[in-house]
């Protein structure tokens, strides 16, 4: 709560201090003042040692560029406004249970490629702000961005960023996002917390530099188990869905209530990350005269010494505040588990927590002098791990430790046509022992008309999540699985002005997974998943675009990885700019995937297992929209779940999709937001 509060206060210093920009082009392109006295020649000099762009507009602009953490690529914010996956936590790729917060799978299959110690929890992950999505930024002027979407069932979402140079040499900003939902249906709600706080600085003479990042989410979802019965979505008399018996939580008259944060049954979890990272480089000084007063330092490397702290702690909570104990009970009849008591409800928490602190240090040389993006990287890394388990006998603690040895090679050539990455990383000793990461990929930039090619290839030797181990309180009369898992991924991609094209072939051996409720198991074939992909803007006319995206996935059928054979997106909008300011993107969104047996969900374990039972067979999910942005003003508004007016019974919007088996989508959602760019 006290990240929260310093939040708050920077963030209320820097509107204080805000103007909106008059004339805000797209961010990136623009331009910064400089001094009069400043010649031309001077002016090209200072802007490429600084990194920045100017542009001789009559009217001042921002300048604003951003790397990821551990990438050389610079990236630009984008300011279109034709895809709501640029507002929205849930990408259109992804299926939550129900309500925005609750527990989400991605209906493209992605492999777990994550080797080395893993908790095993990853239903929430699509809300979670993480250390690897970081960005550190570059920018002429402090900027800041607002951010807040109210729909129905009171659901709410704020966001905000906001970041400065104080110096050409140092960066710093924060990152935050609130997301509250009560939902349609009892026990459903849910309360999100994410921050990052980050900052970036270079010494003056340009060896020294460090980088700083503190992240952590706060995830609080209710977990109902799924109606008691489908049938009752169409009873007339159970059009507010509240009135339809669910799983779990009946038992406490729950009301919609999007103040209240409080979870008396369902999942809370917690994480922060604390990481440092510094380096300092030996090689050759240079030096630029910018005018009589003013000398920009230059630097080019040629070995660097890198040391980088990480320290994170995790807490995973499930907890039922009025679990049902009698023999037809959900935790009776689903997870074998007997709750001792002389009443007919008891108290029901599964805990366990983690703390990982990670020492890695790693030698960096760069064999061209003015080229940083090639280089060879060489380090080390241990890892101290220290769990504690929750038991009804007390608490357990455990210690463990990883010694890593990991490796780079990059290389993106000066004239921007090659970019080559080479990486790996190998579990020398420890806990995960034998664990490794290979992944190779090549980049080929041809032109301005057939764009750029990229084929990777990836092979994980992986032990299965921690939540397999019989250790685990999360665990439920399992044996230990300790056989490890092993991912090879290869594919290829093209990019260009016409259409994105994709391949992926995923070959996976040894598949962990729970088979029901709490029982775990590993499938002994060799699953094959192949995926083929493609994504075009068709022009239809001058204003009318049709936007589409398609995946087509092919896996057996016996196999407990489940996935639609075909994935579709459209969006056909009426597009253009009016009055020199007015952006506008309006018109229909469709997405399909062909019926399959989707995941069942096992709320106590936070994980989603295969079944065969029942096959899921959705309409279409239709949405109307419209945004537009003046200048640095964005709006949208969105009618989602068009496909679920019924005129049964009376008209509503009462057809409701399924996420999964017995967990149904929501009806009609209006939702409306704003964007807002501020600049100081």
């Amino acid at each position: 709560m006290r990240y929260f509060f310093i939040v708050i206060l920077v963030l209320i210093a820097a509107i204080g201090n805000a103007q909106v920009l008059k004339n805000l082009p797209k961010v990136g392109t623009g331009s910064s003042s400089t001094s009069k006295s400043d010649t031309s020649a001077n002016k090209s000099a200072k802007d490429k040692a600084l990194g920045f762009e100017h542009r001789d507009d009559k009217k001042d602009s921002i300048t604003l560029t951003f790397k990821y953490l551990d990438s050389t690529r610079i990236n630009r914010l984008d300011s279109s406004i034709n895809d709501f996956d640029k507002y929205f936590p849930v990408p259109s790729s992804w299926q939550y249970l129900g309500n925005n917060g609750n527990a989400a799978y991605p209906l493209i299959y992605q492999p777990n490629l994550k080797p080395g110690w893993d908790a095993g929890f990853h239903a929430f992950d699509i809300y979670r702000f993480k250390l690897e999505d970081t960005r550190f930024y570059k920018t002429t002027k402090p900027f800041t961005q607002l951010g807040y979407q109210l729909a129905s069932g009171k659901e709410q979402m704020i966001k905000v960023l906001h970041t400065q140079n104080p110096r050409p040499n140092w960066n710093f900003g924060f990152d935050y996002r609130l997301i509250s939902a009560p939902g349609f249906f009892l026990t459903q709600n849910t309360n999100n917390k994410s921050y990052r706080v980050f900052s970036n600085y270079q010494g003056k003479r340009k060896r020294y530099a460090a980088s700083f990042v503190l992240v952590g989410n706060t995830i609080k979802s209710s977990e109902n188990g799924g109606i008691v019965n489908d049938s009752l979505l169409a009873d007339p008399n159970k059009k507010k869905r509240y009135s339809i018996d669910v799983n779990l939580g009946n038992a406490l008259n729950y009301e919609p209530n999007p103040f209240n944060a409080t979870v008396y049954t369902g999942n809370i979890d917690k994480d922060v990350t604390f990481f440092l990272r510094q380096s300092y480089d030996i090689g050759k000084r240079d030096s630029i005269a910018i005018n009589d007063s003013t000398t920009e330092y230059l630097f080019y490397p040629k070995l660097r010494a890198q040391y980088t702290f990480t320290y994170s702690n995790y807490n995973y909570l499930y907890k039922d505040v009025a679990a049902d104990t009698s023999a037809t009970g959900f935790y009776r009849v689903h997870y074998d588990t007997t709750l001792t008591t002389t009443g007919t409800y008891d108290t029901l928490m599964v805990q366990e927590k983690w703390s990982v602190l990670r020492n890695d240090f790693s030698l960096v040389q760069f064999p061209d002098t003015k080229n940083t993006n090639q280089f060879f990287l060489a380090g080390a890394r241990l890892e101290n791990i220290k769990a504690r388990f929750y038991r009804p006998t007390g608490g357990e603690t455990k210690s463990y430790y990883n010694i890593v040895l990991h490796g780079e090679y990059r290389n993106k050539t000066r004239n921007k046509l090659w970019d080559v990455l080479l990486k790996g990383e190998f579990y020398l000793n420890g806990l995960n022992s034998g664990d490794y990461n290979a992944y190779a990929t090549i980049d080929r930039y041809l032109n301005k008309k057939l764009g750029d090619v990229r084929i990777f290839f990836n092979n994980v030797n992986r032990s299965p999540s921690f939540i397999y181990n019989s250790l685990s309180v999360f665990n439920f009369k399992n044996n230990t699985i300790s056989k490890k898992e092993n991912i090879i991924s290869f594919g290829a991609e093209a990019h260009n002005q016409f259409i994105n094209l994709g391949f992926k072939n995923h070959l996976i051996t040894n598949f962990t997974y729970f088979s029901d409720y709490y029982h775990t198991a590993q499938y002994s074939k060799i699953i094959n998943l192949l995926q083929l992909s493609t994504s075009k803007k068709i022009k239809i006319s001058k204003r009318w675009n049709w936007y589409l995206d398609a995946v087509l996935q092919q896996v057996d059928g016996s196999a407990p990885v489940k996935v639609p054979l075909l994935f579709t997106r459209s969006r056909l909008a009426y597009e253009g700019t009016f009055y020199k300011n007015l952006n506008l993107s309006a018109g229909l969104e469709a997405r399909y995937y062909t019926p399959y047996e989707t995941y069942n969900y096992s709320p106590v374990m936070g994980q989603f297992m295969p079944q065969d039972t029942m096959k899921i067979k959705n309409l279409p999910d239709i949405a109307a929209f419209f945004d537009f942005r003046i200048k640095s003003f964005t709006a949208y508004i969105r009618a989602e779940n068009l496909n679920t007016v019924s005129f049964a019974n009376g008209f509503g919007f009462i057809n409701n999709n399924f996420a999964s088996p017995h967990y149904p989508t929501q009806g009609l959602m209006i939702r409306f937001g704003i964007l807002w760019n501020f600049v100081n």
